[in-house]
């Protein structure tokens, strides 16, 4: 968890339910809020002009989404939405900064974070320009995997639709489909009752 549940209460933090598809905020609203997952999930997507969604990120229980607009003294340059039913914690902007002076160790949290989510926006960019589906897919499978609390990693499960993965790598949904059967055959990766599951 980015900020512990103990010392977000301490600062009072206001903690709320969403239901699923209801937005949290809106792209181009003012940064006003620190946003963190206690339970659910959310997702940042925005859409291009001919109306495709592209998925940000997808952020679990315990991790925070929006910041970097805090930081940046920014609008939200997405959109953010629940994809379940879901509880948000929220704490105004001030207040966030402030908790940040308090608690060196979780601010160096955030550096952490920042540089982990620049560092997969490079490389998937690099590999949605210069590689063909399969190897974008695995890439970003190998990723999530690489990237998860998990302590066992082997046949890890990959938490994903197909259409969310196609939001994420800018790819069509068929293509999607399509590839992740072919990696099937190939044997890099298990479908057991349509999940995806990366050896």
């Amino acid at each position: 968890m980015i900020i512990p549940r103990e010392i977000l209460e301490k600062k009072k933090a206001y903690f709320y339910e969403v239901k699923k598809d209801e937005y949290i905020f809106l792209e181009d609203e003012p940064a006003s809020f620190y946003f963190q997952v206690i339970s659910g999930t959310v997702k940042m997507s925005s859409y291009s002009e001919s109306g495709q969604e592209f998925i940000q990120g997808v952020f679990k229980a315990g991790q925070s989404f929006g910041e970097p607009a805090l930081f940046g003294d920014f609008p939200y340059p997405n959109n953010a939405i629940a994809t379940e039913n879901s509880v948000i914690a929220r704490i105004p902007k001030d207040i966030f900064f402030d908790l940040l002076r308090e608690n060196f160790d979780i601010h160096q949290k955030f550096n952490s974070l920042f540089s982990n989510r620049l560092r997969y926006k490079a490389i998937l960019l690099k590999e949605i320009s210069s590689y063909c589906p399969d190897h974008v897919i695995m890439t970003l499978l190998k990723y999530l995997r690489d990237n998860s609390p998990l302590e066992h990693k082997s046949n890890f499960y990959i938490p994903y639709t197909r259409q969310q993965i196609a939001d994420m790598t800018g790819l069509r949904v068929e293509t999607v489909i399509r590839t992740v059967k072919q990696l099937q055959k190939e044997g890099k990766l298990e479908i057991r009752q349509h999940k995806i599951y990366l050896k």
